[in-house]
């Protein structure tokens, strides 16, 4: 391995096709403004670098990156890359990850609008993500301890788990499939719709009109917090602890609550027949 420190670095293709390279405490920022400084690139390490510049990590691996920062500026900074590990580091700019496999992401920061687009096998622990419209169309992903921020994540995902995270959202894991959430709180509007085998575990599950319109929809001892026409069009079986504000037209499957503000049955179209279980109370 060969060491590149102490550099900065703005032309185009900085350093395209390095092998087997510490690249330790340089600078991708200047007056040239290149693109791409990695790229081609095998068997790089990254640590204590600074990138300001577009198209930083292309066509790389493997590649790992230490105590980092990626400016806003750094757009698109890893796409088809594989065998990716990020630690204790920065990404600021839009789409920083996009078309890459087999990634771990731990302790990190994140604030990038549409992060993680059609990626595959991602570890993602002890970190905190700003992203409008995230890991869209991804699998195979575990995430746990994640503080999240955005609107239209986690949509057309197979095979998610996450665990022990907050997710402030919006329309999360809209057509999502194979999806486990565990210990969350979950906070959005019209929460996973269109989802196929989705199980929520011990989670608290706030805002209007969710979890319409799936099948194989699985809540296990949860929490609902102004949850307003729920579960419209769902299969569901469900274990919901305290009150639920309004329930409308489950399609079919059991819902147990301890009380429900309003159940509503004005199904002309799909023929539900869902269950709803007041506890203590006569099965209506």
């Amino acid at each position: 391995m060969k060491d590149i420190k102490n550099l900065t670095l703005d032309e185009e293709r900085a350093l395209y096709h390095t092998v087997d390279a510490n690249i330790i405490n340089c600078r991708f920022d200047g007056p040239k403004d290149g693109e791409s400084a990695i790229k081609e690139c095998r068997n790089i390490n990254i640590t204590d670098c600074f990138f300001n510049l577009r198209y930083p990590i292309w066509h790389t691996y493997p590649v790992t990156i230490t105590n980092t920062t990626m400016t806003e500026c750094c757009r698109a900074a890893l796409w088809y890359c594989h065998d990716v590990s990020i630690e204790n580091s920065l990404l600021e700019g839009i789409k920083a990850l996009r078309e890459c496999q087999n990634i771990k992401i731990n302790h990190c920061n994140i604030i990038s609008k549409k992060f993680g687009w059609k990626i595959t096998d991602l570890q993602m622990t002890n970190s905190t993500l700003e992203g409008e419209y995230a890991f869209f169309d991804s699998k195979n992903i575990t995430i746990k301890n994640m503080k999240f921020t955005g609107k239209y994540s986690f949509q057309y995902c197979k095979n998610l788990t996450i665990e022990n995270s907050f997710l402030d959202t919006k329309d999360a894991f809209w057509h999502s499939e194979n999806v486990v959430i565990k210990n969350c709180y979950v906070k959005g509007e019209y929460l996973a719709w269109y989802a196929k085998n989705i199980t929520f575990i011990n989670c608290t599950i706030e805002g209007t009109q969710p979890l319409c319109y799936c099948q194989n929809l699985i809540l296990e001892d949860c929490t609902m917090v102004k949850t307003d026409l729920s579960f419209e069009n769902s299969d569901v079986h469900a274990t919901i602890k305290g009150h639920v504000d309004s329930i409308k037209n489950p399609l079919s499957g059991q819902i147990e609550v301890d009380s429900v503000g309003d159940i509503i049955w004005n199904d002309e179209i799909y023929g539900c027949k869902g269950t709803i279980l007041i506890r203590e109370k006569k099965e209506l």
